[in-house]
């Protein structure tokens, strides 16, 4: 891998990488993530929080909760008084927007729930169908710190209730901005919260809220029951959260790893370089621990979008987090699209836009990317609010053994079988056979009496 070597003119030091003349290792190393999301720092103090609130429960989560996020725990009732001031509170452009985006997600994930499978016989008299059942307890963690990501509510919570979970507890940050006091969290929470059908929000952010999730906790506001699984991203310290607490014996599960913000843009000489800046900026303004990625067979296409970064990024408001992104972003130099594919694999990342000439051919070939964007007017920011599928995907490489959050996120399926006794006589042998080859003769027993009735 080559040396960071600042591009002419930029006050940005790009690291530019010729990937055909790196080893295998060097590769790997070149796509590895900001250090600070496994820095150790944030595992012994993410152990300690969870520690303290296994042991005394909701006094432990107020007192990190007002060490960190300046606030006592808080839980907001999503009532039909709170929505109508938090509604008058926003522009009816925005309310209509929530509500379209909204219904966006309704509308994909129950076209894409899962449904119990048919009866299948694969002997005769022996049947078996998969039964699904939404799960009893999801946590779902809304980020907030710098920005209030409604829009991740939105993707949490419908589709765990177009699954049927009867319990969704939702956890944010509380807003720090003195004009949301009422509410203790931007208005646009509260409305999107309503469009979700919550009945309510709590206001804690951080590791104190995913060991609150985790182990339940007796709040002044009221009780947060212990979790059967946990979603949503966050930050280096939620991320870590969620691992130790899906670790611990008896412990949650989790949806995946679900971290700062990725985005990788494949690029060639036909693609517009202000749009391939303005999605890559897109994702590098959510979070200094946030990655981007710009890969290309051409030199000039890597000069252009990086030279339109550098023009887009002063006028953004964010622009000192984005700045500050930048410093782990990677312009990679290709040979050919058949290499940029295989970059993409190994990196895994959470999205990946393909803008080239051939991008429609590519996605067949890509099998490591939370969600793709296949064209130029597939901005991310469209997946990011409201085309339908959940924007909650996986990142830190998740993305080859994970996918984004569905409807089935929040569910279980379940075998059911039925056997005849005609079904049983001509199956239970070979299963009492294959018991005895593995030793196990109470097994064999078993089966057994089913041929011999």
């Amino acid at each position: 891998m080559t040396a960071p070597s600042p591009l002419d003119a930029s006050s940005i030091d790009w690291t530019r990488i010729d990937w055909a003349k790196l080893t295998p290792v060097e590769q790997r190393a070149a796509l590895a993530r900001p250090q600070q999301r496994v820095a150790a720092n944030v595992t012994d103090t993410v152990r300690e929080i969870i520690e303290d609130v296994r042991v005394r429960g909701g006094q432990a989560v107020a007192d990190w909760s007002v060490k960190l996020d300046g606030a006592p725990p808080r839980r907001v009732p999503i009532t039909a008084e709170a929505v109508k001031e938090a509604r008058a509170a926003l522009a009816p452009a925005d309310t209509r927007a929530l509500r379209i985006a909204a219904e966006n997600v309704r509308i994909f994930h129950q076209m894409t729930r899962p449904s119990d499978s048919p009866w299948i016989e694969t002997t005769p008299g022996v049947r078996s169908r998969l039964a699904w059942r939404p799960i009893s307890t999801a946590g779902l963690y809304v980020p907030g710190g710098t920005a209030p990501l409604f829009s991740s509510l939105l993707m949490l919570a419908i589709p765990a209730g177009v699954a049927e979970v009867r319990n969704r507890i939702a956890v944010t940050p509380p807003s720090k901005d003195a004009a949301h006091q009422k509410w203790g969290v931007h208005p646009a929470m509260v409305v999107a919260a309503d469009e979700a059908g919550l009945d309510a929000l709590w206001l804690i952010g951080g590791a104190q809220a995913i060991a609150a999730l985790t182990w339940g906790a007796m709040l002044d506001d009221g009780e947060i029951p212990p979790c059967d699984k946990l979603f949503g991203p966050g930050n280096a310290w939620v991320a870590e959260a969620k691992k130790q607490a899906a670790a611990l014996p008896g412990g949650p599960a989790v949806d995946m790893p679900a971290g700062p913000s990725e985005l990788m843009v494949i690029v060639d000489g036909s693609s517009d370089p202000d749009i391939a800046a303005a999605d890559l900026l897109s994702q590098a303004e959510h979070d200094a621990d946030a990655q981007v990625i710009l890969v290309s067979t051409s030199t000039a296409a890597l000069n252009a979008v990086s030279k339109a970064v550098e023009e887009q990024l002063p006028s953004l408001p964010r622009a000192a987090i984005a700045r500050a992104s930048l410093g782990s972003a990677r312009l990679i130099k290709v040979r050919d699209s058949a290499e940029a594919v295989s970059v993409a694999n190994l990196y895994g990342p959470e999205h990946l836009a393909l803008q080239t000439e051939d991008a429609d051919e590519l996605v067949a070939d890509l099998t490591a990317a939370g969600a793709i964007f296949v064209g130029p007017w597939a901005a991310e920011t469209l997946g990011d609010y409201a085309a339908g599928p959940s924007h909650v995907l996986p990142t830190d490489g998740g993305a080859r053994m994970f996918g984004g959050i569905t409807t089935s996120s929040f569910m279980t399926s379940m075998s059911v079988q039925t056997v005849t006794e005609a079904g049983a006589g001509q199956l239970a042998p070979v299963a009492a056979r294959l018991a005895r080859l593995e030793g196990l003769e109470a097994h064999a027993r078993a089966a057994d009496f089913r041929s011999e009735a």
